[in-house]
């Protein structure tokens, strides 16, 4: 496994190349416009990069981060990696060949590290801009497969990212009489059942709400669609 001195942009973090025989070109001249954030649900980034480069698992991403904040190079930016499968975002689906996708080692469970975020945030500074991805273009991997995925869970501080233009958060609530089925359409959520839906789209902006459809799910969805 090489390794590149060259820090990630803000010059906190080395990046090492550890290639996966896991991808394949771009279909249909597509190039990326998502970002996909995922976490490994593993006990250490080795075993994820185990994984991750396992030809019979038939699974990658472009890039791995450890809780230590180290970036793995996986998959050139220019290929397709094999890590969003099946779902859709913004009514369009192959999304592997529209997006780069970042695997956090994270086990699901615990907050987020931050040498990890830090190292993230630099990525995601270099990345965006490079691709010209708008913020609204960096997702969670529950949000385009809702009912499928979790990842990364309730945990990640999509907040965090979005005060630094890398992500988008709504700083105060919409319209609560906006229908909830037309701002999920907005915003990009793909067609799956209503509850599915309602699920994914509170893991992202409303960590912990529960039970039926409520007016503050109507309001918070208008304003992250004004955003989108």
């Amino acid at each position: 496994m090489g390794s590149d001195p060259a820090a990630t942009g803000g010059g906190a973090a080395l990046r090492r190349r550890h290639p996966s025989p896991n991808f394949g070109p771009r279909r249909d001249g597509l190039r990326p416009e998502l970002v996909v954030v995922h976490f490994t649900e593993m006990r250490s980034a080795e075993a994820a990069l185990d994984r991750l480069s396992d030809p019979a698992a038939e699974v990658s991403a472009h890039y791995l981060i450890g809780r230590d904040g180290t970036l793995w190079q996986m998959v050139e930016e220019e290929m397709r990696a094999w890590h969003a499968g099946a779902g859709a975002w913004l009514g369009r689906g192959d999304v592997n060949s529209r997006s780069i996708g970042i695997e956090l080692d994270n086990d699901g469970q615990s907050p987020f590290a931050a040498p990890l975020m830090r190292t993230l945030e630099s990525l995601l500074a270099g990345l965006l801009p490079r691709w010209r991805i708008a913020p609204q273009g960096v997702i969670a991997h529950s949000d385009m497969a809702p009912g499928r995925k979790v990842d990364p869970g309730p945990r990640f501080d999509w907040r965090r990212l979005a005060l630094q233009g890398l992500a988008i958060w709504p700083e105060a609530p919409g319209d609560p009489d906006a229908p909830l089925a037309a701002s999920l359409d907005r915003i990009g959520y793909p067609d799956v059942a209503p509850e599915l839906r309602l699920a994914a789209f509170r893991l992202r902006f409303r960590p912990g709400a529960t039970g039926p459809e409520s007016a503050m799910d109507r309001a918070v969805a208008d304003a992250v669609a004004r955003l989108s």
